[in-house]
């Protein structure tokens, strides 16, 4: 079936008052950066983007319009006049080649051009009964329960046909809700919560803490790979990720603080650190994977003593989400296997056998006045990487058989870039 445009709407951007121009013309930048490469143009109006296909494959523009945050839906169009025969010759086409043998369908009109001498329910009508008889199948009508719809709309400079609407990722476009850092470590949770608050436009930076070589240089590597799969919905496909290193901070964890309270003391610390990084940076808010009840760490009790020790805003995205919601979105983005490749990251390697699911701030205080806290943190903060990650980045850093912070400074290419 060859088309000749696709209609892209804005979906529930249209109904912002004063700021729906700034929101569009996001969505609109974001479209261009994931077209431009393709054989295609692109024409805005108020409402509406139409994207002229030529030759291009139809599942490449449509993976490309699904990595657009902010866009509502879109559908592959037929064009034809304002003239009731080409509005016919080119519904006639639709249906031959989209319906099934002994399909139902209806014809709904949509007309915004006024100047159309026939009312939406006559063009219907008229378009119906001139089609019927240049049908090459048994298809039949049947306006109550039909099995697909052939959408008309005559709008001002010509008409489009649909059989269907995809659905895009909605949301805001990424960028016009500030700025987030997120704690990735590399698991199913924390890139699922990324790519959803960038959705509803956050633009997410990411931040790992890095305990090599107590955790394997490949653990490290899954991030970096996911940060190639989340550039793919940010402006120039880029993902910023902030490597931390945490193994001196880890060790001193391990040697002075009591099992059930490890992951509530690291946790803590950890956002000790992103707090002061978010600060340095600019950013206000923290982005994490937390799902209540999935694990010890994810208990109201939990949270309220490991955010204690900050005063920023915590974005949980999958707060409510159960296990297979988050597998099942981490499938569709193509971050499910990365995920699970069998390399942990600092929270997960030496896990405690009873850990605590009702930790306290008074203990969680206690065990902490065994470490210097503001060194450890200051000098993590001092030391932090940051790398700029692109989407089509061949970056892999188990090539050099070094920590990450090794391999930092042996790689100066254009797949990162520095402090």
């Amino acid at each position: 079936m060859k088309y000749d445009q696709v209609l892209v709407r804005f979906g529930d951007l249209m109904l912002k008052g004063k700021n729906r121009n700034i929101f569009i013309d996001r969505t609109v930048n974001l479209i261009r950066q994931n077209i431009k490469d393709l054989n295609v143009k692109m024409r805005k109006t108020h409402d509406r983007v139409y994207i002229t296909i030529n030759d291009v494959c139809l599942d490449l523009i449509t993976n490309r319009l699904k990595r657009v945050s902010g866009l509502g839906s879109f559908s592959f169009v037929k064009v034809a006049e304002n003239d009731l025969d080409k509005i016919v010759e080119a519904a006639v086409f639709m249906l031959n080649n989209t319906l099934e043998e002994d399909s139902t369908f209806k014809i709904e009109t949509k007309r915004a051009n006024k100047r159309f001498p026939l009312t939406s329910l006559e063009t219907s009508q008229e378009v119906a009964k001139k089609v019927l008889p240049q049908l090459t199948k048994n298809f039949k009508v049947d306006v109550r329960n039909p099995k697909q719809t052939l959408h008309i709309e005559i709008r001002d400079e010509e008409t489009y046909l649909f059989m269907d609407s995809i659905k895009g990722l909605g949301g805001f476009p990424v960028g016009v809700g500030g700025k987030g850092i997120s704690l990735l470590s590399g698991g199913i949770d924390s890139p699922v919560a990324t790519f959803l608050a960038m959705k509803q436009g956050v633009l997410a930076e990411g931040i790992h803490f890095d305990s090599s070589p107590l955790t394997p240089v490949e653990s490290a590597q899954k991030v970096i790979d996911l940060s190639k799969k989340l550039a793919l919905y940010t402006p120039n496909h880029e993902f910023v990720i902030h490597m931390v290193p945490f193994h001196n901070i880890h060790m001193e964890i391990l040697k002075k603080v009591p099992d059930p309270y490890l992951i509530t003391v690291m946790r803590r610390i950890m956002f000790r650190i992103a707090e002061e990084l978010a600060k340095k940076l600019g950013i206000l808010a923290l982005i994490t994977g937390e799902s209540i009840g999935q694990v010890a760490s994810q208990t109201i009790e939990s949270f309220h003593t490991i955010e204690n020790v900050t005063n920023i805003p915590i974005l949980r995205p999958v707060l409510t989400y159960d296990k297979q919601e988050i597998v099942n979105i981490a499938h569709e983005l193509d971050l499910y296997n990365i995920s699970i490749r069998p390399f942990e990251d600092c929270c997960a390697i030496y896990l405690p056998k009873n850990p605590t699911t009702k930790p306290t701030i008074r203990r969680a205080e206690e065990y902490e006045a065994n470490l210097d806290i503001d060194k450890l943190v200051s000098d993590a903060v001092e030391h932090t990487y940051k790398w700029v990650i692109k989407a089509d980045s061949d970056l892999d850093i188990t090539n050099y058989g070094f920590t990450t912070l090794e391999a930092w400074e042996a790689i100066k290419d254009d797949s990162i870039s520095s402090k």
